[in-house]
């Protein structure tokens, strides 16, 4: 890899692109010395990327060929979601979802739950049928979408604990899991879900290559997990890693996408293989990264909470923000790399952040 200084006319040559949430400042796209996909696998892989990555690297695919994307409401693919499709669609198992406005989200309604005891999984639950989905047409109606020079990330919005609610509701399903009458069972049908996960992983890679698998399943609250780690280990963990097995046997990094105050079930993270994960800011990031950063690539946020939304935030003051990032993570970057959620903040930052980041990573290069 050739380390290039940086050069003015990379900022000077600047684009804008929408944000991809309503109501956020465009994107400001650089004139990069090499692609955002490609800085980003260097981070992936350990090695020394030419800027600090950053969520604005990365496209999200999530095509509405799944139904959980429908459902969920989280379709992100050429055909945008209708809003007759944002209420009571049901997921790829027939489970109907309802849109939340004021979540932002979907979620099964409550209080008739498919499953009552997880033993009885085979008897109701109908898995889909993959191979009859319409994979040609998905080529053929996203074959310009996925075509991005940045890091192109398949969304699976639905792991196995969130699964497992969607069957039984939230209450049936914790106990499910430390349930020694249910746990066989559970064993069993989180088996089945990874081969049934896997097919549409791997049909989905062959429509068009992907970089990663971003898989969401969340195990927390604000204030603290769903279970215990010996729980996840026992529970979770087996499954999920033969899923981060598959993946990289097709080269697709994995990233765990769960949401929560769950800094104590990192090592279940670590010993499913993840390739990173992002984690919410009511973690100890700092225990986590000093801990944990050289296992898996970190998502790591400034020391100016809500940056983006903060009126008063002057210019010098979010530079100054920025600069500690990268005083504090570039220097150990050959050990633990981390990545930064975005480059948003007042006007100017995006570009301060990219250019001290390429400078501070050359001179970590040359070194």
């Amino acid at each position: 890899m050739e380390y290039i200084p940086f050069d003015r006319k990379e900022v000077e040559n600047a684009a804008y692109e929408p944000a991809f949430f309503p109501g956020r400042p465009d994107t400001v796209v650089f004139d990069y010395p090499i692609s955002q996909k490609e800085n980003q696998g260097l981070a992936y892989n350990g090695k020394i990327p030419l800027w600090m990555p950053s969520g604005a690297d990365s496209q999200l695919w999530a095509p509405r060929i799944d139904p959980d994307n429908i459902a969920r409401v989280q379709v992100i693919e050429a055909v945008p979601l209708q809003p007759e499709e944002m209420t009571g669609c049901p997921d790829k198992f027939g489970i109907p979802w309802v849109y939340v406005p004021q979540a932002m989200g979907s979620m099964v309604v409550p209080g008739d739950p498919t499953l009552l005891d997880a033993n009885d999984w085979q008897d109701l639950i109908q898995f889909p049928d993959v191979a009859s989905w319409d994979w040609d047409g998905l080529a053929e109606s996203n074959k310009d979408f996925v075509k991005t020079s940045k890091w192109l990330s398949f969304a699976f919005v639905t792991g196995f604990f969130e699964r497992l609610i969607s069957f039984m509701d939230f209450e049936n399903a914790a106990v499910a899991l430390i349930d020694d009458d249910q746990k066989d069972a559970v064993h069993g049908l989180f088996s089945e879900l990874v081969d049934c996960y896997c097919d549409i992983i791997g049909r989905a890679y062959n429509v068009y290559p992907f970089d990663a698998i971003w898989f969401h399943d969340d195990w927390g609250s604000q204030r603290a997990p769903f279970f215990n780690l010996d729980v996840a280990m026992e529970m979770i963990v087996p499954y999920l890693k033969r899923v981060r097995e598959f993946c990289h046997s097709i080269n697709v990094k994995f990233d765990m996408h769960s949401c929560g105050k769950n800094e104590i079930l990192v090592p279940a993270y670590v010993e499913i293989g993840a390739d990173s994960w992002s984690g919410q800011p009511m973690n100890d990031k700092k225990m986590i990264y000093d801990k944990y950063g050289d296992k898996l690539l970190l998502g790591m946020e400034l020391d100016i909470p809500n940056m983006m939304v903060n009126p008063d935030l002057t210019l010098d003051e979010a530079k100054a923000a920025g600069q500690r990032f990268i005083d504090t993570y570039v220097p150990n970057y050959k050990e633990k790399q981390v990545l930064m959620g975005n480059f948003m903040g007042p006007a100017g930052f995006s570009e301060f952040m990219y250019e001290a980041s390429r400078n501070a990573f050359y001179e970590l290069a040359k070194s």
